[in-house]
């Protein structure tokens, strides 16, 4: 075909330059069209979809019409297509967790701990040593699971029992005494091992030794006072009501992260929210609850658990961050396992004991 022939108009009756006229016919009439009217914009599609082959021999015009080409005068703003989904409604705030579970447990934790400290202390010494051994046993099991470091859990397990019994027997001097010779007992328990990751197994193993069952102890020792079961009470609702101010107001009004690279999840509001709920539980608990307390004692009270409990829950973050898990354990549906609630207690256990023998004394 003569490239003259494009400069001719349609219907012209030209057919080349020493042919004549074009002869009649849909076929001709046809070629013609396809060679002078504009193609419609289509979808993104191969053109061998929807052209026959004698289409795809002839020249095409230019122009914004073909897959290797946009229409759209803004290529950086995806056109839309009826094959591509609606964008996603905004999600509501989730809690995170499973809150029916765990208010189930938490309500059945509550209950075993009221009903051991009022009836029978020594009931309640138990269940701390429980509590215990299976805190030691869930954070010797992630340190070998994730970092393969073995510190020895028998050791643990009975020294760390016998320092919660030794300080409700003999108070801080058993418990120091008991946490020495648990030391000890990792250190010579490991040498029947070979010796490579010695000194990361036993430090590991000192560091448990001191982070679960010491800390522990603190709240024998608030046991043994006259008002002990009253003591240890305060101390398990203030923490938990710390822990729950701290939930509820970050959960509705956080926007500040209070430490994104430990825990993502806390806010300043958050931690604000923990200092007054613990501030107002303390005061009541200390006018109402302790022998000789005064509401501006549980003031301060309540401040001291805020902070405690929320360095401690840091720290633990800190832990599990470092090992890359999100809960110690899955022992308690709702709550993870029983080092994630624990978290918050250990470290607040010796500023509640050491603010209640200044304040009140230890009988």
């Amino acid at each position: 075909m003569n490239d003259s022939s494009w400069g001719a108009p349609a219907g012209s009756g030209y057919w080349g330059p020493d042919q004549g006229p074009a002869p009649a016919g849909p076929a001709y009439d046809g070629l013609q069209a396809a060679q002078t009217r504009p193609m419609p914009i289509v979808p993104d599609v191969p053109a061998g979809d929807h052209q026959d082959d004698h289409d795809r021999g002839a020249a095409q015009p230019s122009g914004p019409l073909f897959r290797d080409e946009t229409p759209n005068e803004h290529p950086q703003e995806p056109m839309s297509s009826p094959s591509q989904p609606a964008p996603a409604a905004p999600q509501k705030k989730s809690a995170g967790r499973d809150l029916g579970a765990a208010i189930g447990v938490g309500v059945g934790l509550g209950a075993v701990i009221i009903a051991s400290l009022f009836i029978w202390k020594a009931a309640f010494v138990g269940v701390i040593a429980v509590a215990v051994v299976v805190g030691l046993w869930e954070l010797t099991s992630r340190l070998q699971e994730r970092k393969g470091i073995k510190a020895p859990l028998v050791p643990l397990a009975v020294g760390g029992a016998a320092m919660v019994v030794a300080g409700y027997v003999r108070g801080a001097e058993g418990a120091w005494v008991a946490m020495a010779l648990t030391a000890l007992a990792v250190l010579v328990w490991r040498m029947t091992e070979p010796p490579e990751g010695y000194l990361k197994d036993v430090t590991a193993g000192v560091f448990a030794a001191f982070y679960v069952p010491f800390l522990a102890t603190f709240v024998s020792l608030m046991l043994t006072a006259d008002d002990g079961p009253e003591r240890v009470l305060t101390f398990l609702v203030l923490t938990v009501v710390s822990d729950t101010g701290a939930y509820a107001i970050g959960w509705r009004f956080g926007k500040h992260k209070l430490a994104p690279r430990i825990s993502p999840g806390k806010t300043r509001e958050g931690l604000l929210g923990a200092v007054a709920f613990a501030m107002a539980a303390g005061a009541l608990c200390m006018e109402f609850l302790i022998d000789d307390g005064s509401w501006w004692q549980g003031l301060l009270l309540g401040l001291a658990v805020a902070a405690s409990a929320t360095l401690g829950d840091l720290g633990e973050s800190m832990i599990k961050r470092d090992l890359g898990i999100k809960d110690m354990g899955t022992l308690l549906p709702g709550h993870g396992g029983i080092m994630d609630r624990l978290d918050s207690l250990l470290p607040t256990a010796p500023v509640v004991w050491l603010l209640f023998v200044l304040f009140v004394g230890t009988a």
